[in-house]
């Protein structure tokens, strides 16, 4: 398995823990991290698909502005900034509001679309590297 890989299966995993079977006990703030980890995985697996090593960041904006210098990035995946508050702030009780079932919702949605777009940008390239 290619690196890249391996960090597209942390993403897959990740955001399957994320829509694992409700349990009251578990806070939307706690899958929205899920969430966040599974686009940051796949943010950084892309960069290592173009032979870019990422910045050791949980900053999606971060990641989104080396990602944008070999890609154009549509408004839709830019969305995903918003998760980065998922990955510190939301992890500590007292830092935070409570993330709602609606909020938890878009940032499901944002994420399905940035892992989908990761994987249709890696599946055309592999393509038009084929001889």
């Amino acid at each position: 398995m290619e690196r890249y890989e391996s960090w597209l299966e942390r993403a897959k995993s990740s955001y399957e823990l994320s829509k694992a079977i409700v349990i009251k006990s578990v806070y939307y703030e706690d899958r929205c991290y899920q969430l966040q980890q599974a686009v940051e995985k796949a943010f950084k697996g892309l960069l290592i698909y173009f032979g870019i090593e990422p910045e050791f960041t949980h900053n999606i904006g971060t990641l989104l502005s080396e990602i944008e210098k070999i890609l154009p990035i549509n408004n839709e995946i830019k969305k995903a900034i918003n998760l980065t508050n998922y990955a510190v702030q939301t992890r500590y009780p007292g830092m935070y509001s409570e993330v709602t079932k609606e909020e938890y919702k878009d940032a499901l949605k944002i994420t399905k679309d940035c892992l989908d777009w990761v994987n249709k940008i890696i599946e055309e390239n592999k393509s038009k590297n084929v001889t």
